[in-house]
């Protein structure tokens, strides 16, 4: 099988690689973060070199590329470390507007294309520990419209972002009494609160609480499509997690031939030698996995959960043993604030948890396996 990238895939690469080293140093990175990690002004650089309409059908204003350029773009994003909600933006909510209404789509997607609004999936619920199917926000009928009322957690650039798709169940109105639909919420609407906060790794997320907000339907019985967004998600994220790990490991080799302890660099010990050709070793098991994540993405629903749950067990495993061990090998500077890596490995650790820790992707390839059984026979 040919895994060789296409001169085009190589071009945007590059293209992306230029902007990153040019534009995206750690200092402003670091400045981003202490200033409480707004990033708007980043995302519109995205959409000056077209990375926003990536995902989006050139109909609408984007590129319609695929999930190989944006595994590859993902890849170049992790590696500068940028702070931005690209994966959020420019590919979950393309994916769940792919099956909304003609006249939303042309509404909001050229919009996304040229980032003059920042759409975002905001799913989560306390309690829900990652269960998609969990939604206890509820969508009544109002009028010719809809209505929520409900609470999200971590929604992603929540206090940033123009608009929110918002999974809730129909119950007592048309549609299945146990259905989950999806819906598009404005920045703004009557009944929206939203309650902003930095992460961890230097970006942004909100809470959100809807009393009897306005809605815009999407899709009904939506939970599939909902599925294949998260899925697109998290192989975009595996595919930042190699970005990430690849740079994060190539600071820690560069500081290990640097740093001296009894007269000479600690590369030639040779017990540290072994750890960072372990490091490396996971390094490469994580972008196989990413690679399986994103090629997969086009298969049958059974299959592609089953390739995305079993990519992130072991992108989640990577990017903790990773994380750790560079950590380690540098010593206390690796923890400081001011020095690259302790933001590398802060985001490593976020990514490990988004849309799914390790443990909560370990049961799916267990369930997953159930249901494919038949498929792999």
């Amino acid at each position: 099988m040919d895994f060789d990238f296409t001169e085009d895939q190589e071009s945007l690469r590059d293209a992306v690689r230029r902007w990153v080293d040019k534009g995206f140093g750690f200092e402003r990175r670091h400045a981003i973060a202490k200033a409480g990690g707004a990033t708007r002004d980043v995302y519109g650089e995205l959409a000056e070199l077209g990375l926003t309409g990536l995902a989006i059908p050139e109909a609408h204003g984007g590129m319609g590329f695929g999930p190989i350029e944006a595994m590859v773009v993902n890849e170049e994003l992790g590696r500068g470390l940028v702070n931005a909600p690209y994966a959020h933006g420019a590919i979950v909510a393309p994916t769940l507007l792919s099956g909304a209404p003609a006249e939303v789509q042309a509404q909001w997607l050229p919009k996304i294309a040229d980032a003059s609004a920042l759409v975002v999936l905001a799913h989560q619920e306390r309690a829900a520990r990652y269960r998609l199917a969990h939604v206890t926000t509820k969508a009544a009928k109002a009028g010719d419209g809809w209505a929520l009322s409900g609470a999200k957690s971590l929604v992603p650039a929540g206090d940033e972002a123009d608009a929110f798709i918002v999974p809730a169940r129909t119950a007592g109105a048309d549609a299945d009494a146990a259905g989950i639909a999806l819906f598009l919420v404005a920045k703004g609407a009557a009944g929206l609160a939203v309650r902003g906060y930095p992460t961890q790794d230097g970006a942004r997320a909100a809470e959100l609480t809807l009393a009897d907000t306005p809605a815009t339907l999407v899709a009904l019985d939506a939970l599939p499509l909902l599925e294949q967004a998260v899925d697109a998600g998290i192989a975009a994220l595996c595919a930042e997690g190699v970005g990430v790990m690849e740079r994060l490991t190539a600071i820690t080799a560069e500081y290990m031939n640097t740093r001296k302890q009894f007269g000479v660099a600690i590369a030639s010990f040779q017990a540290l030698r072994h750890r960072i050709a372990d490091v490396k070793m996971q390094l490469e098991l994580g972008r196989s996995m990413s690679y399986y994540a994103s090629l997969k993405l086009g298969e049958p629903a059974p299959v592609r959960r089953r390739a995305i749950a079993q990519a992130k067990v072991q992108l989640g495993q990577s990017m903790r043993f990773v994380g750790q061990q560079c950590i380690q090998l540098h010593g206390g500077i690796g923890v400081t604030d001011e020095y690259i890596a302790s933001h590398y490995f802060k985001r490593l650790t976020v990514l490990e948890t988004s849309f799914g820790d390790t443990l909560h992707h370990l049961g799916e390839v267990s369930a997953r396996m159930q249901d494919t059984a038949g498929v792999f026979a």
